[in-house]
């Protein structure tokens, strides 16, 4: 069997004093941090689309990569080739799960017919490739936005038509999931938004995306699907407007139409990024409101307009997010997917490699100095001390609804002005948290 990454073996803990850009500096499986190993704190997950479809192309230029598993004579050997090599890559990585699109994994047919029998075929590819090597999906998901049909949306389409056909495509992807052991399913509404507001029934196209949901989740009950729902908000792009802007519009959305109970979000850095938050942001409201499920874990570049999905490298945003995570329960169905791509310009097949060992590092640094900085307890006592006028008197009245308006107002006319506010301590907790990023 052809070996599409020839010279690279398996990847190795070799500690942070190694120089071999192959081995890992940070990343232990086995280690075990706050009572847990690194690889489950972690449970790392390797994009399909962007490490064995994306070929470097960019809104300006054609494809760049070298893909060695491209090289097959039709369609579907590719989508062999692909498979194989998805999995040979995540074993020399020492990557437990993977991510897809349907499309990402089988090619587009004439009929969706053909579609579903191209994916059945290869789904039989990954099922053999995972008996192999345990390997399975953190989760599946449809692609609704490439197509040309979808260019009004799938599930906000105002072609019923097209709302049917994205249903049928959605119920595959799901059976696939399901087949595959998948861990959950994610719904990325890529078109699931408007251009212009002056052809647009806003109301009429969340009312159908509700809808669509509610089906989703009565045919995952009719499949016998135990995975998780997810849904992961984007603010923009390739629509002018998404109706999943960001984790606090998602969860209006779900609230309002009673699918709370049915889904979490799949949180990522880069969508955070497009929608004007930072990423520990979006994990803390999630987590806050009980509903992070999973992450994809990339960068955006703050000076370009769109979604770069870099490798991530910052080790702050790694530290905030594993605090996020931790601080949840850490992950039960998700985990870390590298939704991201290496740049135009590294065009071996062993960049995915250095890439990929890079975030890893990075999120094992990251867990940590998270795991570090709450046994120490540092920053925790701080909250605890600014919140403590909750805890008594006034403030356990208030959270408790012991008192209203009225009881307030005579409260404070006895008092007669606030107690004094104390500092906020800023630059003391900055100095805190890198004194642990050292």
């Amino acid at each position: 069997m052809t070996e599409f990454f020839a010279g690279v073996g398996k990847i190795q803990y070799e500690g942070p004093d190694s120089k071999n850009p192959l081995a890992f500096k940070h990343y232990n499986a086995e280690e075990v941090v706050a009572g847990e190993t690194m690889a489950r704190h972690m449970r790392f997950s390797i994009a399909y689309w962007h490490s064995f479809c994306n070929g470097g192309a960019d809104p300006f230029g054609l494809p760049t990569r070298h893909m060695p598993w491209l090289d097959a004579p039709d369609a579907m050997a590719t989508a062999r080739n692909k498979a194989r090599a998805c999995f040979e890559f995540c074993e020399k990585l020492g990557v437990d799960f993977y991510c897809f699109h349907d499309r990402d994994v089988a090619p587009e047919g004439e009929t969706l017919a053909e579609s579903n029998s191209n994916l059945d075929e290869i789904a039989k590819v990954l099922k053999g490739e995972q008996e192999r090597t345990g390997i399975r999906p953190l989760w599946g998901t449809a692609c609704l936005f490439a197509h040309p049909r979808f260019m009004h949306g799938a599930a906000t389409s105002c072609n019923a038509d097209v709302f049917d056909y994205a249903a049928a495509q959605v119920a595959k992807a799901m059976e696939v999931t399901c087949e595959l052991g998948g861990s959950g399913y994610v719904f990325w509404g890529g078109r699931e938004g408007y251009k212009s507001i002056l052809n647009t029934d806003m109301g009429r196209e969340m009312d159908h995306l509700a809808k669509f949901l509610h089906l989703a989740v009565e045919y995952k009950k009719q499949i016998g699907f135990k995975g998780q729902f997810y849904i992961e908000p984007k603010p923009k792009e390739p629509t002018k407007h998404q109706y999943d802007f960001d984790a606090a519009a998602c969860y209006a959305f779900l609230q309002k139409y009673g699918l709370v109970e049915h889904f979490k979000l799949n949180i990522e850095a880069n969508h955070a990024t497009l929608a004007g938050h930072e990423f520990a942001h979006e994990l803390q409201f999630a987590a806050a409101n009980g509903i992070l499920g999973s992450v994809d874990a990339n960068r955006g570049d703050t000076l370009l307009g769109w979604d770069t999905d870099q490798f991530p490298t910052n080790l702050y945003d790694a530290v905030f997010a594993m605090l996020a995570i931790l601080d949840a329960g850490g992950f039960t169905t998700g985990g870390l997917n590298f939704d991201a791509h290496v740049a135009r310009e590294s065009i071996e097949p062993v960049d995915l490699f250095h890439a990929h060992i890079g975030a890893m590092d990075v999120f094992a640094r990251g867990l940590k100095i998270a795991a570090a900085i709450r046994e120490d307890g540092a920053l925790a006592d701080h909250l605890a001390r600014r919140y403590a006028s909750w805890n008594s008197g006034l403030g356990a009245d208030i959270e408790a609804g012991k008192v209203g308006f009225a009881e307030l107002g005579k409260y404070m006319l006895d008092k007669g002005n606030a107690a004094p506010n104390e500092s906020g301590r800023v630059e003391m907790l900055e100095n805190i948290l890198n004194d642990y990023i050292r």
